[in-house]
């Protein structure tokens, strides 16, 4: 049987495209080329599906939520509530996994920040 490789990219509508990509290459420091490429550095992914009514993506109209692995959870909530960034006030701590927190993008996506354990 044929397996997937990994993530091969995740899209996403915007009423400003160009904005949009400056914004995570900005605050969020994704090193984007001018295709969308970014090498990202190896570790883990979590693929899960919740329940269709879950509060944890925030808005219910959001089907899906991006998570990216940070290196100091701390240090990048800090920095993106500096640059003005919309910023979820809670962390979440899960033992043996690692540390949680959220940020909503400038067109209302809310992203998911994971220092793993």
């Amino acid at each position: 049987m044929e397996r997937v490789l990994g993530i091969g990219g995740y899209f996403l509508r915007a009423a400003d495209p160009a904005a949009l990509t400056a914004w995570y290459r900005d605050r969020l420091g994704l090193d984007i080329d001018d295709h969308g490429l970014w090498q990202q550095q190896a570790g883990p992914t979590v693929f899960a599906a919740f329940e269709s009514g879950t509060d944890y993506f925030g808005s219910r109209a959001q089907q899906t939520m991006l998570n990216f692995r940070v290196r100091d959870l701390d240090a990048m909530l800090a920095q993106l509530r500096a640059a003005g960034a919309d910023v979820a006030e809670e962390t979440q701590d899960m033992d043996g996994v690692g540390r949680f927190g959220w940020v909503t993008d400038p067109e209302g996506n809310r992203i998911e920040l994971w220092q793993p354990a």
